[in-house]
């Protein structure tokens, strides 16, 4: 058994895969800066009973994770690909911490969507340099890196740390005001529609006893 391997630590050409023998197993494997555009799914599920780290940052690779056989994995790093918003992972509860900071992530709805149902124990999320998470360094302001923060926290309650930031009590509290606020707002609207269409329905009835 041994904790670490990186085709990039022990000279492998990353035009061809790392082979590994059967009977070595890691806690973590690097793949970071392989130039890969298919992740390496021969090499990375000899280790489906050990592995707990993956390293896939800085490649070319936009192909959804098919991780499901990992069961203990805990940390995932898709840094510096081209992921989209609409990249699909398996259920794995097993997941604590995902970064997927550089991609190309511009709708945060429905990316947070896919981390809460699927990662439901995640604890570190961290997808800086991405357009769906405004900050400083590309552009946003702090009106909107807080209301990008506040959303999220709000999705992800057991969230600890965004995006190397620790999540204080005071960002859960004014999450949770509102997104109960955008909740009652959204309720309010429906009512509204609801009791126009009853209101519709019934004068359309008064109108058809009239003409009869």
């Amino acid at each position: 058994h041994q904790d670490f391997f990186s085709p990039a630590a022990t000279g492998t050409d990353h035009y061809r895969r790392p082979f590994l023998p059967a009977t070595i197993t890691f806690r973590w494997l690097s793949f970071a800066y392989q130039g890969l555009t298919e992740i390496p799914y021969d090499t990375i599920l000899m280790q489906t009973k050990t592995l707990e780290v993956l390293d896939l940052s800085y490649n070319i690779l936009d192909e959804y994770p098919f991780l499901i056989k990992l069961k203990k994995l805990s940390t995932l790093i898709l840094d510096s690909n081209n992921y989209t918003s609409h990249v699909k992972f398996p259920y794995m509860p097993s997941i604590t911490a995902l970064c997927i900071n550089k991609n190309k992530i511009n709708n945060l709805p429905v990316f947070v969507e896919e981390i809460r149902r699927k990662f439901p124990n995640i604890k570190i999320l961290s997808m800086m340099n991405n357009e769906a998470a405004p900050s400083y360094f590309n552009g946003g302001s702090l009106s909107q890196y807080t209301d990008y923060r506040h959303y999220v926290i709000s999705q992800i309650p057991g969230l600890e740390i965004l995006d190397d930031t620790e999540v204080l009590e005071k960002e859960r509290v004014q999450a949770r005001k509102t997104y109960r606020l955008q909740q009652s707002n959204l309720s309010s609207r429906r009512k509204k529609d609801e009791s126009s269409r009853k209101r519709t329905h019934m004068q359309r009835k008064a109108d058809t006893i009239i003409r009869q």
